[in-house]
């Protein structure tokens, strides 16, 4: 009920609606799923630069309170669904088409489709790990914190590293299950990604690990710096990033290990690459959301896990007991 009369009186008079407030709660589980759905929403896309300035322009003007005459709500909601699917949330800046969320489902279905598909040969391994590293490296780059400017050498080094681990991987536990049944070589890729990302995300945000990130109370009142709850972050970051390929990279090697043992499986062996690509967005299209809403965007800290001179800053300023970072 309350819901309905929110709409209601926004449609009224959506000069006053604040545009910049989440349309799902934000602190569960489902609020932030339902977000991520909109905001990675492939189909964004293929939406015209021209149509994108609109949404720019008038994300812009709803934030001045200038909103056209005639204006509905839902066209303010899907002009921010179009703002934040393109549009950088530091800068303002529009993305390059393939580092932004709405292109995960998309570029992420065709690597992880031939990366699964194209396993056995070393040549074949090596290509596709540099492959996904590159555009994993572009998506980092695209998406980075303007708070916390990453270097030209830092992202450089990040690269490099996470690049040889992947391939260093691959290529090692190739050889390691050469013996083992065929369905342990299948699951090679999906190591190599998650040992990959164990180390690019740290890396690419190693300043936050040196300098710490900011800390604030309850009142949004900046308290500090903490490198624990940098660390914290970034954690959730790297598990968020594993279980988005998961399903996918252990799963579907399940499903085509059976698939290609039939018949007519073994005369169209040609269409087993367009396939894992296909199945491969089937599962995207449900995990970058999910995995993007696994942690809230602010994360709540107890004090005591904070570093003991914050801890002390805290009581000597008589703030709240809960952090945000």
């Amino acid at each position: 009920m309350s819901t309905v009369l929110c709409v209601s009186e926004m449609e009224a008079d959506p000069s006053g609606f604040n545009i910049d407030a989440p349309r799902w709660d934000q602190c569960t589980f489902r609020g932030r799923v339902k977000h991520f759905f909109n905001i990675t929403d492939p189909r964004t896309v293929l939406v015209p630069e021209r149509e994108l300035d609109w949404a720019k322009a008038m994300v812009e003007k709803s934030r001045m309170g200038v909103v056209p005459p005639g204006t509905q709500v839902e066209q303010l909601l899907y002009a921010k669904k179009l703002y934040d699917s393109a549009f950088h949330p530091d800068t303002g800046e529009k993305m390059n088409v393939i580092g932004r969320m709405s292109f995960q489902v998309p570029g992420g279905m065709i690597i992880t489709g031939f990366m699964l598909q194209f396993y056995r040969t070393m040549p074949a391994v090596i290509f596709w790990q540099w492959v996904n590293q590159s555009f994993n490296a572009l998506v980092n780059y695209t998406n980075r914190n303007a708070a916390s400017p990453t270097s030209v050498r830092q992202m450089t080094l990040s690269y490099i590293t996470a690049t040889t681990t992947a391939v260093a991987t691959a290529v090692g536990m190739n050889m390691l299950t050469k013996r083992a049944p065929p369905l342990v070589g299948r699951w090679v890729p999906f190591a190599a990604v998650a040992a990959a990302n164990c180390v690019n995300i740290p890396m690419m945000r190693q300043q936050e690990l040196i300098q710490g990130i900011c800390v604030k109370d309850r009142n949004h009142n900046e308290i500090g710096h903490s490198r624990r709850a940098a660390a914290v972050g970034i954690t959730q970051v790297v598990i968020s990033r594993i279980t988005m390929a998961a399903p996918g990279m252990i799963l579907l090697p399940v499903i085509m290990e059976r698939l290609e043992k039939l018949h007519f499986m073994k005369k169209v062996k040609v269409l087993h690459a367009p396939l894992q690509v296909l199945l491969s967005g089937c599962f995207l299209i449900f995990m970058v959301p999910v995995a993007c809403g696994l942690f809230p965007q602010k994360c709540e800290l107890s004090v005591s896990y904070l570093e003991p001179e914050l801890q002390d800053t805290i009581k000597a300023n008589q703030h709240p007991l809960e952090t945000r970072s």
